[in-house]
């Protein structure tokens, strides 16, 4: 097998999922309606929301975007959220990140409607994820799914395990990979900051979920060779060349020999989680003509 074609690429998936969406939104008639709110003009953000957009537009998807000032008060943008929940016109609506220091995002993920939280963080959807009950999911971890089920990548009775334990990947993928489906019955172990003999546990896995946030940080004495490796960082560092690029939490280089097969940063996880969010805010519009 060549180096190539150890590559678990995003472009075959994410082609399929927005052919599927487009379908969708023409045969239902119906135009979904995003809104994207961002405090102040993170640039990183900015790209993303763009990016979103365009993708967004060429499908009919209709995305706005809410630029509000990075000094906003707590109550002034609650009351945003609320106006757009009252909206029928929205759809969907999505929180940027980051926040300012002054916000408290705990708060404000509780005031988006659990119909129109396509980042699937609300605590409703999150807990219709852990029952098994269908809800909105967090877009990465569905993403992971997706690319396991696209490339036909076996879960069951396998030792997966995951790299971080936050509540927008780590938590909600190790409860997906639990459930009794094609992309579940797996046997999840949740490694973090905290965990003792690392290398050992990760040298185990089948299939090693990298979502940690620090760039190259997983090497090949760390996976077990004809491992599956799914990297969802995206960090980016220097280059004598570029200035900048971005890598995943997994070196990509080291690693490749030694894996099976593994996801590219960038052209890996990330496209096919921006697809993901699509997804939901198709779901969401699906729903809420289906309950009128």
């Amino acid at each position: 097998m060549t180096n190539s074609e150890k590559n678990l690429r995003a472009k075959p998936i994410i082609k399929e999922v927005y052919t599927q969406l487009s379908d969708s939104i023409e045969d239902n008639e119906i135009t979904p309606h995003l809104v994207i709110i961002i405090l102040g003009k993170d640039p990183a953000a900015v790209y993303y929301m763009n990016n979103l957009r365009k993708k967004g537009n060429k499908i009919g998807l209709e995305v706005n975007i809410e630029e509000l000032s990075s000094q906003i008060s707590q109550k002034q943008l609650i009351s945003k959220i609320e106006a757009l929940n009252q909206d029928d016109k929205v759809h969907a609506i999505m929180l940027q990140k980051p926040l300012p220091n002054h916000i408290d995002e705990t708060e404000i993920v509780m005031k988006i409607d659990p119909r129109k939280d396509v980042d699937g963080f609300h605590p409703l959807n999150m807990g219709k994820l852990v029952l098994n009950q269908d809800s909105l999911l967090p877009s990465t971890a569905a993403a992971v799914l997706k690319i396991l089920d696209f490339y036909d990548i076996a879960t069951r009775g396998k030792k997966v395990t995951i790299l971080g334990r936050s509540a927008i990947v780590g938590k909600p993928l190790a409860n997906l990979l639990l459930r009794k489906d094609k992309t579940g019955n797996a046997t999840v172990t949740v490694c973090h900051s905290r965990t003792s003999d690392l290398q050992k546990i990760t040298a185990k896995a089948d299939i090693l979920v990298a979502a940690i946030g620090k760039a190259n940080f997983v090497k090949k004495e760390m996976i077990k060779p004809g491992a599956i490796i799914i990297d969802v960082g995206v960090n980016q560092i220097k280059d004598s060349e570029k200035g900048y690029k971005y890598v995943g939490d997994v070196d990509y280089k080291d690693c490749l020999k030694k894996a099976a097969k593994i996801t590219p940063v960038p052209g890996g996880v990330g496209s096919v989680t921006t697809s993901m969010l699509l997804a939901n805010v198709v779901k969401a519009t699906l729903k809420m003509k289906k309950n009128r």
